[in-house]
């Protein structure tokens, strides 16, 4: 299959520049000015071609909590935010502390034929906090394990399981919480843990990831770690965090004060901030009347972080795209996220200057949880690519596998 597509601004995490891109069996074989092959044409029409997105940080609810969302509603909501990889939370039912589950949901995404996911095992089996003998079972197809929406209160236990990571090349993701100080201080408690999972992976040399880190303390200790040396360490920060504050929408970690807006900005800018994902976490609404935590983000995270990042001169589409793509593919070790010959065709036309008003009742997402509601903001996903293929149009919605 051939594909050529004219007439672009093409962007990603190093160039920014007008032309065209040719594809050939699913991968990107050239790019640059004045291209011209016997083959498909897409016509751009001045529109920006980037990198499709990858998503460090999401939940699809499958298996266990399908009323909520499933492998095919979320790789949906994924296609039509310009996304076509996730990384895969273990909080199902059961909890992902199993290949088998891995297996489940690794078939049933490869049957869809939508997007491409990893699908995360917990750290600890059943998220106990305590029991690590199912480790040892992970095979490669595993490159993270995580038990997100817990935090490991034991020093012991993480200190154990980071040993373990290392021996089996696996990146540790860490939401950092303390659930005894929770009550008393949330600051303190994503702080403190923040503090000795950077100390402990710097002992024993794993790579640890920080997810949806939300604090300025905990931005200013990772900046330090990396400043003084620490090559394993990577984070990413999520588009309500980097654009809400003093705002009682409850997500977990919560939405923080403004100096910790700008701080999380300031280590974007700065390179402290390695990507923004979206913690997509769709809800009923009457879960989220009953006060589960969480949003859904996957259809909104582009033109949230553009609008408030880029068109407010934070920083250049460029470092966007390597927010959203280039560093994000890279901690995953993914032939994707940015344009280069031999990369996967995984790539999201967008219109910079269409202005669009969110409506959650047009989301493809099972889940209608946001705070964007009726926000006006930039940037709208014209078409999602995946290996070549258009996967999504704004005018004619998700192509499935049969071509519909």
């Amino acid at each position: 299959m051939e594909l050529l597509i004219k007439n672009v601004r093409i962007v990603d995490e190093s160039k920014d520049f007008h032309g065209d891109l040719y594809i050939q069996d699913g991968l990107i074989q050239d790019y640059g000015v004045g291209l011209d092959r016997d083959c498909q044409v897409l016509e751009g029409n001045n529109f920006t071609l980037m990198p499709a997105f990858i998503d460090l940080h999401a939940h699809f609810r499958d298996p266990g909590y399908t009323y909520k969302e499933d492998l095919e509603t979320g790789s949906m909501a994924a296609l039509k935010g310009g996304f076509t990889f996730v990384n895969l939370m273990g909080n199902t039912n059961p909890i992902c502390s199993s290949m088998e589950v891995v297996d489940y949901v690794l078939k049933k995404a490869e049957e869809l034929g939508l997007i491409g996911v990893h699908q995360c095992v917990s750290i600890t089996k059943d998220f106990d906090g305590q029991t690590l003998d199912h480790l040892d079972a992970i095979d490669k197809r595993v490159k993270i394990i995580t038990d997100d929406g817990m935090g490991i209160k034991s020093n012991l236990v993480m200190y154990k399981a980071m040993v373990k990571a290392k021996e089996k090349d696996l990146i540790i993701m860490t939401h950092a919480e303390d659930e005894d100080l929770t009550p008393i201080d949330y600051r303190m408690s994503e702080n403190i843990i923040t503090f000795r999972d950077i100390y402990l992976s710097r002992l024993v040399g794993n790579r640890l990831h920080l997810t949806h880190v939300s604090t300025r303390e905990a931005i200013k200790e990772i900046r330090r770690a990396k400043l003084e040396g620490h090559k394993l360490i990577t984070c990413d920060v999520t588009p309500h965090h980097l654009s809400l504050w003093d705002n009682y929408y409850r997500v977990n970690p919560p939405i923080r004060d403004k100096e910790d807006v700008d701080e999380i900005i300031k280590g974007i800018v700065d390179g402290t901030v390695d990507a923004i994902a979206t913690d997509h976490a769709p809800h009923t609404e009457e879960d989220t009347e009953k006060g589960s935590p969480g949003l859904v983000g996957l259809e909104t995270a582009f033109s949230v972080s553009y609008t408030n990042l880029v068109k407010h001169k934070k920083i250049n589409l460029s470092k966007l795209s390597s927010l959203l793509s280039g560093k994000s593919g890279e901690i995953l070790s993914l032939n994707k996220g940015k344009i280069e010959k031999g990369f996967d065709a995984d790539l999201v036309l967008v219109d910079l200057d269409k202005r669009i008003v969110v409506d959650s009742t047009k989301f493809y997402s099972k889940g209608k949880n946001t705070p964007f509601a009726g926000w006006e903001l930039y940037g709208e996903i014209v078409s999602t690519i995946k290996g070549g293929r258009l996967m999504y149009s704004r005018n004619f919605g998700i192509r499935v596998k049969d071509g519909r």
